[in-house]
């Protein structure tokens, strides 16, 4: 199989080939913007670090950490890397979709798993492909049919099923105000639910609560100003939303695995 390895824009840290198949380990810069573009085998991509907004038709999606996307050969999607990300990268083509024909009914249509078995069978198959044995072909095979029946069964699912109107705008508000105070009750009311729903309902449909996708808004907004302003870390932080330097410390690092002063060092030295 003619591998995509090469159009996945980042840095190839690994790739290796198994039974057919091509796992590929790349990493992305912060800030880092990848034009509309598409790749000729389907492949699922799972997010290892970092995260990124992936833009495909008219729609789009945040990636995190422990996300799993499939791409459907030949889709057309753009990337914007928030903060340095790595993803580990399985592509597969129409011979292995047979294997199991329902999944290649059910996986026609780009998709993304947030946590729970998706994610689980992604990072044993990550695992084996950091640690390669003689029996690791046989492993890769086994997970890759597991993957591939756990994600058809979930899309399969959630068929026909997409985001009500009022929580897209629920999402397209908090892009605009995530600097603001916000409580969930004054963002039920603008977008006219109940607080108990929109709480269950965005959980669900974008795997996270509001305060989490909150914090997620700010610390993307202080990546932009740590590598593209002189700003202090305290303004960075107050223009960002947060309470003080101290809790944007926390939060940033709990993001990223790095500090403000060392993000800012590592843009520095690139």
């Amino acid at each position: 199989m003619k591998s995509d390895f090469d159009s996945f824009h980042g840095t190839i840290l690994k790739n290796s080939s198994f039974a057919g198949l091509t796992l590929t380990e790349t990493a992305y810069a912060p800030n880092l913007s990848l034009p509309g573009h598409s790749h000729q085998s389907s492949y699922f991509c799972f997010v290892l670090q970092g995260g990124f907004t992936e833009t495909y038709g008219k729609r789009s999606r945040d990636c995190s950490s422990s996300t799993l996307i499939f791409h459907p050969a030949g889709e057309t999607h753009a990337d914007c890397f928030h903060v340095a990300s790595r993803c580990f990268n399985l592509e597969i083509n129409a011979r292995w979709l047979n294997r199991i024909e329902q999944c290649k009914a059910a996986l026609t249509e780009p998709a993304d798993f947030r946590g729970g078995l998706p994610a689980q069978l992604s990072r044993k198959l990550y695992k084996e492909f950091q640690n390669q044995d003689e029996l690791s072909s046989l492993i890769v095979e086994g997970l890759t049919l597991e993957i591939l029946g756990e994600t058809a069964r979930q899309s399969a699912k959630s068929s026909n099923k997409h985001s009500p109107r009022w929580l897209v705008q629920t999402r397209e508000l908090l892009r605009d105000r995530f600097q603001e105070n916000l409580s969930l009750a004054e963002v039920a009311r603008s977008v006219g639910v109940h607080e108990t729903h929109l709480s269950r309902e965005f959980r669900r449909h974008y795997g996270g609560t509001v305060g989490e996708y909150i914090r997620r808004l700010r610390v993307e907004y202080a990546c932009r100003r740590l590598a593209s302003s002189a700003a202090s870390l305290a303004e960075i932080a107050l223009a960002a939303g947060f309470f003080d330097q101290s809790h944007f410390a926390r939060t940033f690092k709990s993001h990223t695995g790095m500090t403000p002063n060392e993000y800012r060092k590592v843009l520095r030295s690139r």
